[in-house]
């Protein structure tokens, strides 16, 4: 039987129901919450002397290893992190017998640590040890320090752990297994000389760690901490080794005569000077659309670490792209003046300059071929504010609704299949309520690697909290080895199987027609069209055995909320719309959408993929998807920016791309999209741009795409700027600017208002949070918007009503059509566009990789995520490198109709058959290269996922281009946490306060 953890997301209810008495006094608390949260929360509001608390962190929940918060409970000893509260408990929090418990406890930490804080990086104000030192009023210790026999490892490159610094509190162990649930560390508590282990032994490097910063994160002290810390984030942190060792020396030997109190508070002042020069700025990380959290330590412009803490999404957590991959932001190549093309190359311009030309070549173009020569393309890294302008540039001044973003690649399709059925194209609910569902559905996604820290909630629940987890995709990767079912559809037949499922729930009797009666329409004809798709049709063209999509049926139809997570694998196909729609009918027949814990959570891909398109860079609508051919919104907007609007749809990006080919467009702008490594057919794709009549490339570094541009403009980074990104779960958080921006470079924002007023705008934003206002007054969707209700890590959830009311859960009361109901949408399975052929007889799937985001651009500048993984490569089976006679390591040649790329093999059981899986981490050899102009039949989205490629076999026979030191060799130990009854086993431990020799602990200076 799983033990059950508690809920990351979901905040535990503290009203009081019942009374207990402490210290004497009688006190309201929540029956069967943990008494350490009353006692914190009791000690927050007085001047209560806290209890002390090594190991508990409230969002991991109790491990038990420290003793520290021993209080008397009922007139006996208990440990305050691990007893629930009940009806007329009595506690003691002081006393003798609690005093003797907690610093016999603290004492035996002492033992593991050498308190030297004043020459420590880590002593910020947040050391645990230090912290509790001071609680404690310590004196002396009255245990020697013990060093352990063990060097350093600093062997991953971007934390080390110091074993002669580790107190085994076991922070680490439990964050590892049971919040982000790698599994890779454990403690040795039957060895003589415990220490924390990475896989089972003594080396971080070459073990299953991802580098998350879990671990760093939760460490009570030093001994796990990031390298860009070390010598940089104290006065005297820098010294040579030998000094800083004589140093600690000399603290050691003065503290019996005097005592830690005035080596203490020297530590202290040193401590409250480091703030002098250490920044602390809140922001959101620039990766995947989790939408995490965080503060970011600068030193200048030297950053020290990121400390998340209560961020909405992610709490304590991160991946490693979040924690450590920030090379980028002070790379060598960052752009920081106006680039100008000059003959194959660029010269460096002054920004009036850029802007003359801007304005003289825009002008002449309009003038000469009309406004919908021009064209836009957004970013969906940049802010929902500097999406705003784009499309508000593209319309207002230009006079094209010829705007887009990457939406476009990725997401459409699901936005598209949930407009149809429940008016909304967004997720359903919170991460919340992932975690929290009886049965999590995961099709066509990666998680484990595209969305770790989401993911990470998923692997909780599914550990401890009873979660079923059933995962469909062509690749076993990590999700798919955890799932109870795991099942591989052929290639692009996601919506047949969906659709019978279906159908068996209907005629099984199994649908919730309660539901489906009082909330959505068309049943019948939803019912009629699903008469082709029966069992024995599904497992002809899907290849899965009828009596798995049986079982996932029924498992469906008995769980307790459904949520069916999805991404590229179903969106990048021609039927990828279609396949969103069909998973969103089957909510629907089985209820779970209105409710927590269920629904479709489309999965996206960039930081602000979601809010580039809610802030309107899209072809057909402004800001929360208003449609730009209604009239009456036309009408609205027209007002407001006082101009006359372009009435009809203008062009995506697919169809920019066409129009550049036809001479229908003259100029593209592109604003922090790599175009040239995104879209596909990659060949296609650079002669379009190679013809370009104007294009603008705007970027932090420079990119692929800067290589066709006529005009290069330097932008800023997120850690840069100010702005607000929205995540995959719809929630709107602000960034606020760490560092000043390099050279000349501008943030987004300002660059396009300042494009805007030299073609006649008149703009006048002074801040992003004025542009946010005006989204708010136009825009239904975000009308509570404002950044006095973003501040600091406050967040809203759209819709967010005009009195700051926000919807974490997206349906409560109906959906947005006009009778309230969803929509069932009936959909036909169309084959793939490109299938497998006699000459194309391999078929290439592709995906992102956990440590690179896309083809790398932020993450090759972090020098430590290119020495875990510097190359790409092709994973095939075991049976077709046997039937090729290849393999690992066997350079190999993949041809499509479209191009040619040259790539290592790795040869893996992840895949299976003619099945190819190919990252997406390469610029020089992308996989974008291979793809066709196929696209989805609704959105135009790339069919990506829909690519045959021949192999060829070169005689280069090289190393794994996997280098040893990457996790993925290693072997995770997994273990219901920290395992602490092996510790209480030991002969040499008993729980303080217990035994006569405790009082013996020193807690007075000697006289001098």
């Amino acid at each position: 039987m799983a033990t059950t953890k508690s809920l990351l997301n979901t905040p535990a209810d503290f009203s009081p129901n019942t009374q207990l008495t402490i210290d004497g006094l009688q006190v309201p608390g929540r029956s069967g919450e943990l008494l350490i949260d009353l006692l914190n929360r009791r000690t927050a509001v007085s001047a209560q002397k806290p209890v002390p608390q090594v190991c508990y962190v409230k969002q991991m929940g109790p491990i038990e290893s420290c003793d520290t918060c021993l209080v008397k409970v009922n007139g006996e000893l208990a440990r305050a992190c691990s007893t629930r509260v009940t009806a007329g408990m009595k506690v003691e929090t002081a006393g003798e017998a609690v005093d003797i418990a907690q610093r016999e406890a603290f004492d035996r930490i002492l033992e593991n640590h050498m308190l030297y804080c004043t020459v420590c990086d880590n002593n910020n104000q947040n050391c645990t040890i230090h912290n509790t030192t001071a609680v404690l009023d310590v004196k002396h210790q009255h245990r020697e320090y013990r060093r352990k026999p063990y060097e350093k490892d600093m062997s991953n490159p971007f934390y080390r752990y110091d074993p002669d610094q580790c107190i085994l509190c076991g922070r680490c162990v439990e964050s590892c297994q049971n919040v982000q649930v790698n599994e890779t560390l454990t403690i040795d508590w039957e060895s003589e000389h415990p220490r924390v282990l990475w896989d089972g032994g003594t080396k971080i490097e070459g073990s299953s760690c991802v580098s998350c910063g879990h671990c760093v994160t939760v460490c009570p002290c030093n001994a796990l901490m990031e390298k860009s810390m070390l010598g940089e984030a104290g006065y005297m942190t820098d010294l040579p080794s030998a000094t800083l060792n004589n140093m600690i020396e000399v603290v050691k030997g003065v503290e019996p005569p005097i005592g830690y109190g005035p080596i203490l508070s020297l530590s202290e002042m040193e401590s409250e000077m480091r703030n002098e020069r250490t920044k602390r700025t809140k922001t959101v990380c620039t990766y995947c659309a989790v939408g995490c959290s965080f503060e970011v330590w600068t030193k200048e412009r030297h950053i020290l670490k990121i400390e998340p803490t209560h961020g909405p999404a992610n709490g304590i957590s991160t991946c490693i792209k979040g924690k450590f991959a920030w090379g980028h932001i002070n790379a060598d190549d960052r752009l920081t003046k106006p680039l100008l093309r000059d003959g194959d190359g660029f010269r460096e311009i002054e920004w009036d300059e850029a802007l003359d030309i801007i304005e003289h070549t825009f002008k002449r173009i309009k003038n000469e071929h009309g406004p919908d020569a021009l064209a836009f393309i957004a970013s969906s890294k940049c802010t929902n504010e500097e999406s705003f302008v784009m499309q508000k540039l593209a319309r207002a001044v230009i006079g094209t609704n010829n705007v887009d973003n990457c939406a476009r690649y990725c997401q459409n399709p699901a936005t598209m299949g949930l407009q149809r059925t429940v008016g909304y194209g967004g997720d359903s609910g919170s991460i919340a309520d992932i975690e929290k569902a009886g049965l999590v559905l995961i099709v066509g996604a990666n998680p484990a690697e595209n969305h770790p820290v989401l993911c990470t909630r998923i692997k909780r629940s599914h550990k401890h909290r009873g979660q079923r987890l059933i995962v469909a995709d062509l690749r076993k990767h990590e999700m798919a080895e955890r799932a109870d079912i795991f099942f591989r559809p052929n290639p692009s037949t996601d919506a047949v199987w969906m659709c019978a499922v279906s159908k068996y729930i209907i005629d099984s009797g199994l649908a919730k027609m309660d539901f489906v009666n009082k909330w959505v329409n068309h049943f019948d004809e939803f019912k009629k069209s699903l008469e082709p798709f029966t069992m024995e049709y599904a497992e002809k063209i899907t290849g899965v055995p009828a009596a798995t999509l049986i079982t996932v049926a029924h498992e469906i139809a008995a769980a307790d909320g459904t949520c069916i997570l999805f991404a590229m694998g179903v969106t990048q196909h021609c039927g990828g719309s279609d396949t969103a729609t069909a998973l969103s009918n089957l909510l629907l027949v089985t209820g779970n959408y209105m409710r927590p814990g269920a629904g479709a959570y489309p999965l996206r891909g960039h930081n602000n993929v979601q809010g580039a398109s809610d802030f309107g860079s899209m072809p057909n609508v402004f800001s929360g998807y208003q449609k730009v051919d209604d009239p009456d919104i036309r009408a609205k907007f027209e007002a407001d920016w006082g101009v006359t609007l372009p009435t009809t749809t203008g062009l995506d990006n697919h169809e920019m791309i066409r129009a550049i080919q036809a001479g229908s467009v003259k100029s593209l702008y592109i604003k922090g999209e790599d175009t040239i490594t995104s879209d596909a057919n990659a060949g296609d794709v650079g002669d379009a741009l190679s013809v370009c009549e104007f294009l603008i490339v705007q970027d932090i570094n420079f990119s692929e795409t800067c290589r066709y541009a006529d005009l290069v403009l330097p932008a800023v980074p997120s850690l840069e700027k100010e702005g607000t990104f929205t995540s995959t779960e719809r929630r709107i958080q602000r960034i606020y600017k760490a560092i000043e921006p390099l050279g000349d470079a501008k943030a987004d924002w300002e660059i396009i208002q300042l494009v805007a007023n030299r073609m006649g705008g008149n703009w006048n934003y002074k801040h992003p949070s004025e542009i946010m206002d005006e989204v708010a007054r136009l825009t239904p969707l975000f009308a509570g918007v404002s950044y006095t209700r973003l501040e600091g890590f406050d967040s809203l959830q759209w819709p967010v009503h005009a009195d700051g009311t926000d919807s974490p859960l997206l349906f409560t009361e109906g959906f947005p059509f006009p009778d309230g109901k969803a929509k069932f949408h009936p959909v036909e399975y169309i084959p793939p566009s490109e299938a497998s052929s006699k000459e194309f007889d391999l078929h290439l799937n592709n995906g992102r990789l956990l440590e690179h985001f896309e083809q790398g651009s932020m993450t090759y500048r972090t020098p430590g995520i290119k020495e875990i993984t510097p190359n790409t490569w092709v994973e095939v089976s075991s049976e077709l490198a046997a039937e090729r006679g290849i393999s690992t390591g066997r350079h190999v040649q993949l041809t499509s109709p479209y191009g040619i790329v040259r790539v290592q093999v790795i040869v893996t059981d992840r895949v299976q058959g003619k099945q190819l899986y190919m990252p997406l981490n390469s610029v020089e050899e992308p996989v974008n290269r291979l793809t066709s102009s196929f696209t989805d039949r609704a959105t135009h989205t790339p069919a990506y996922k829909e690519t045959a490629v021949r192999m060829s076999v070169l005689p280069e026979q090289g190393e794994n281009p996997l280098p040893r030191r990457n996790f993925r060799y290693g072997k995770r130990t997994p273990q219901p946490g920290l395992e602490i009854e092996r510790k209480w086993a030991r002969k040499d431990y008993h729980l303080p306060g217990t035994s006569a020799a405790d009082k013996l602990v020193q807690i007075t200076s000697t006289t001098v």
